[in-house]
């Protein structure tokens, strides 16, 4: 195994007819992911890698994405930490806690669980994250690092689309990626990564101002959606063969959807992301491996 990063093992061998697109499944990869990294901990003598969640307030969904984020840490040998402040902890508490964290020499990996509440200042508590410490990926040391080519940590999500893509055998070099969205969270990242030297894909950001988005992406052959649009990449986006990616979720009244209309686009495209299942365990898989990254960048020898 390479060190630095993971290189899964392909799950699914067989190829699919074309009205039967492989399905690109991330919990099977997560749980991989997961397992090769209990290994490689292991082969190292189980040194302490420690990540850290900073939860603050009440909200529903973070504590479960909280929760999940520790019991998968468990899972591939690592020790984790969640400090949680109430809703109504003040910008100089988290930022205190925060420091406190980014100066603990055993601490390797720092998550501020997103979304902060509405008082608090998220650039301020974000800037505080050491590049070497930063497991989602958000800080501007983080991001510069990415745009310049350099090692560091990568945002989780665009990592495991990534991850999906290697695993399942897409092909990139050369071909055209559309992402539809422009987050510094996924989009913006996601095209960096996919246009690196050794990925190689040609990627082209498309977003609420871009014209013929329809047109756009069906000269894709691989389409990432992540707006937060539910349902809005349908069969009239897909040429056929094509790649699709879904990481938007949105809450509607028949339960959480993605960006992508799976029904209308099974039969045309040649691969796709279940929602769930897809691209959210994949997220986990890579907060871990950025946590062995982080633990390497500060001498932890894996």
């Amino acid at each position: 195994m390479a060190r630095g990063r993971m290189v899964p093992a392909r799950i699914v061998s067989r190829m699919p007819a074309a009205a039967d697109p492989l399905i690109l499944d991330g919990i099977a990869l997560r749980d991989l992911m997961v397992k090769q990294i209990a290994a490689r901990m292991a082969a190292a003598g189980h040194p302490e890698v420690c990540l850290a969640t900073v939860l603050v307030g009440d909200d529903g969904p973070s504590h479960t994405y909280v929760r999940n984020k520790h019991k998968f840490a468990a899972a591939a040998g690592l020790q984790s930490k969640n400090e949680v402040l109430p809703a109504t902890a003040s910008q100089t508490q988290v930022e205190d806690l925060v420091g406190r964290l980014a100066a603990d020499p055993a601490v390797h990996g720092i998550l501020v669980q997103q979304p902060l509440p509405a008082h608090l200042d998220n650039d301020a508590v974000l800037h505080l994250l050491p590049a070497e410490k930063d497991v989602d990926g958000l800080t501007t040391g983080s991001l510069g690092r990415l745009v310049r080519g350099e090692t560091g940590l990568v945002p989780c999500t665009p990592l495991g689309v990534l991850r999906l893509l290697e695993h399942y055998k897409i092909p990139t070099a050369g071909r055209h990626a559309v992402i539809v969205g422009r987050s510094t969270l996924v989009g913006t990242p996601l095209a960096l990564l996919l246009s690196r030297k050794g990925v190689d894909a040609t990627a082209t950001i498309a977003h609420s101002r871009t014209s013929n988005l329809a047109e756009l992406c069906r000269s894709a052959d691989i389409v990432v959606g992540a707006s937060g649009q539910a349902r809005m990449i349908g069969a009239e986006h897909c040429k056929p063969g094509a790649t699709l990616i879904d990481v938007g979720i949105s809450r509607t009244e028949s339960g959480i959807v993605g960006d992508v209309d799976f029904d209308t686009v099974k039969g045309i495209a040649g691969a796709i992301t279940p929602m769930p299942g897809g691209t959210g365990p994949m997220t986990i898989a890579c907060l871990l491996e950025n946590t062995l990254t982080a633990a390497t960048l500060q001498g932890v020898h894996l």
